[in-house]
């Protein structure tokens, strides 16, 4: 299959994926379903209470949290959460709390000061060989300790037309060699609008490798369809997904059935995930989360500490902890399946890796 084949692609639309509005397609079965599943996700407090069977009394308390970073969680996800439980781990994860309201000292809106590394609209370029493009300015889901929740993606939307500005630029730095689909969740766009994308930068003979960062065939893997590995079969760059996983529950079977077909596209398959306090901040959920993705053929990569973005704090443990329970984790594991504890600092050349404490 050539690269042209990508501009034959006959693909659906839909007015909830982050789209252009000149844009239009004829839709599929298969991808009716996953857009099916996003327009239907819950946004408000009152039904997911109802959905999950959570006490009534949350409601209020959600409503100030709900106001400055709405709710978003498709059923897919949903499903995976026990019922009634309050300290479920996919749960915490997405349900509002009060604390986010909390001004807690250190935690800001821009906690990577990536307004500093964007030169021109929805590009941050903050390491020399790689640029990172926001694709998108929405999710499937709406995570409570985003990094970006605060992020101006408002201003930071390109039409179609102004991808070529991206293109310019990149031409203009010979020294980069892969760019980053981000968000937002870049796989919200339409398989039709990123195959004509992907199409632009496989004529960038400098680049040899496109990354996507998603969380979007985790929480719904039917997003996985086969018009998404029409363009990924399509093109010459070496494809590599970076999920974010952080709890060996998120994988169901549906999820590992969609890694399955990734696999065989031959896209090379990451997690990066986030160590939060009464999460996944204990060597038990750690580990199985390690095994959990090697069983469907995801690597672990990297385990951050989390950003100090506002509305967060109540997430955060230290570095130091984090060392100590990587270091116990290390001690369980094969070392292919122990992902690197890093941090990225403003200001630094590359992200900060962290030894564990053995």
């Amino acid at each position: 299959m050539t690269v042209n084949t990508i501009t034959h692609l006959s693909l659906t639309t839909s007015s909830h994926a982050t789209i252009d509005d000149e844009e239009s397609s004829n839709s599929t079965a298969v991808t009716q379903t996953w857009m099916h599943y996003l327009a239907s996700a819950i946004k408000n407090m009152s039904d997911l209470a109802d959905y999950l069977q959570l006490p009534k009394t949350l409601i209020k308390e959600a409503e100030a949290a709900h106001h400055d970073f709405r709710i978003m969680a498709p059923t897919p996800y949903l499903d995976r959460i026990k019922k009634g439980n309050l300290q479920d781990p996919l749960l915490l994860q997405i349900l509002p709390v009060i604390q986010e309201t909390y001004q807690t000292a250190g935690y800001v809106t821009d906690p990577l000061a990536e307004q500093k590394y964007n030169p021109q609209k929805a590009l941050v370029h903050k390491y020399k060989s790689r640029v990172l493009v926001i694709a998108a300015g929405t999710c499937a889901i709406n995570c409570r300790y985003c990094f970006r929740r605060h992020f101006p993606y408002g201003d930071n939307h390109l039409a179609k037309d102004e991808w070529q500005s991206l293109i310019d630029y990149i031409k203009l730095h010979p020294e980069i060699n892969e760019v980053i689909l981000s968000g937002g969740d870049p796989l919200m766009m339409k398989d039709s609008q990123l195959a004509d994308r992907i199409l632009l930068l496989d004529a960038l003979p400098q680049l040899k490798r496109l990354r996507i960062h998603t969380r979007l065939p985790i929480v719904i893997p039917q997003r996985v369809c086969d018009d998404m590995l029409t363009w990924i079969n399509a093109s010459r760059l070496k494809i590599i997904m970076v999920f974010h996983i952080n709890h060996a529950n998120e994988i169901d079977e549906a999820v590992h059935h969609a890694m399955q077909r990734l696999s065989t596209a031959k896209v090379t398959l990451l997690n990066q995930g986030v160590i939060l306090k009464n999460v996944n901040d204990n060597v038990v959920a750690q580990v199985d989360l390690s095994e959990r993705l090697f069983e469907v053929g995801i690597l672990p990569y990297y385990m951050f500490t989390l950003d100090p973005v506002q509305g967060a704090a109540h997430f955060d443990i230290s570095i130091e902890q984090a060392q100590s329970l990587m270091g116990k984790v290390a001690a369980e594991l094969p070392g292919y399946l122990v992902p690197k504890l890093a941090k990225e600092i403003h200001g630094k050349t590359a992200k900060t890796v962290f030894s564990p404490i053995l």
